[in-house]
């Protein structure tokens, strides 16, 4: 029987190894779990193999890829096969509700958003990019055709705020120099890790493009590293402890 993919990006074939490289960066974690506040139930929505799940409260995961639910680890609960738009809970279930760097994926984004505040009494936090701060990234200049597919794909931040509360605010949140967590934008000081298939893979825009764009941007990114090209224009980045770039968390209360 062939899988139909829940969201844009068929993680079944996909999604191996994602694991491996996306992982649960503390010093963004703290700011997601604040934000959390005093919840002690919590539903995760598109969690993939359990990224920034608060290990000291009740968690109960959705996620409908058979890929990523068997990525996540032993510690954590068995992933619930269920996707955004039609959660199997009851209203008002939760004390709080997350979702972290998915809803860029979802078929219906705003019934998964609707279904993410009818679930919590309490806040909805999502750890998401804003589009329309890509740009300020040195990959745009590298990879166009990527920061064009990320800019169709993530879904404006207002929209994101309208839909899962009365009350919702938006913060930035910085990425420090060595994150963990392999999304494009961790890599803004160690431009060498781009050169790896195995990030790339775990970066889902870069299956939106071709291979032709792919080798394109990585034979350019090596030139321009072996010939210091990088260094003289961006180089002040391997100093930079943190970048402030497009990574936002949008918290709602009803």
């Amino acid at each position: 029987m062939t899988t139909i993919p829940a969201g844009d990006f068929d993680y079944e074939r996909h999604g191996h190894g994602y694991a491996g490289q996306r992982r649960t960066d503390p010093r963004i974690a703290a700011h997601v779990h604040a934000a959390l506040g005093q919840a002690r139930t919590v539903v995760n929505v598109g969690a993939g193999a359990g990224s920034y799940e608060p290990p000291d409260r009740h968690v109960v995961a959705v996620e409908p890829s058979a890929m990523m639910r068997a990525q996540r680890p032993r510690h954590l609960a068995p992933a619930v096969n269920a996707a955004a738009e039609r959660l199997p809970f009851d209203d008002g279930a939760f004390d709080a509700a997350m979702a972290t760097v998915t809803v860029h994926q979802w078929s219906d984004l705003g019934q998964g958003l609707r279904e993410l505040r009818r679930v919590s009494r309490g806040p909805v936090v999502v750890l998401t990019f804003d589009r329309d701060l890509l740009g300020l990234y040195w990959l745009a200049e590298y990879a166009p055709e990527i920061i064009a597919v990320e800019h169709r794909r993530y879904p404006p931040i207002d929209l994101i705020a309208s839909h899962i509360g009365s009350r919702a605010e938006v913060l930035p949140v910085a990425i420090p120099f060595d994150c963990v967590d392999g999304f494009a934008e961790a890599y803004y000081a160690r431009p060498e890790r781009f050169l790896d298939a195995e990030v790339r893979a775990s970066q889902s825009a870069w299956g939106f493009v071709d291979d032709a764009v792919q080798a394109r941007t990585v034979d350019r990114l090596r030139r321009d590293l072996e010939s210091g090209a990088w260094d003289e224009r961006f180089g002040h980045l391997r100093e930079q402890p943190e970048f402030l770039g497009s990574l936002k968390l949008v918290v709602g209360r009803p």
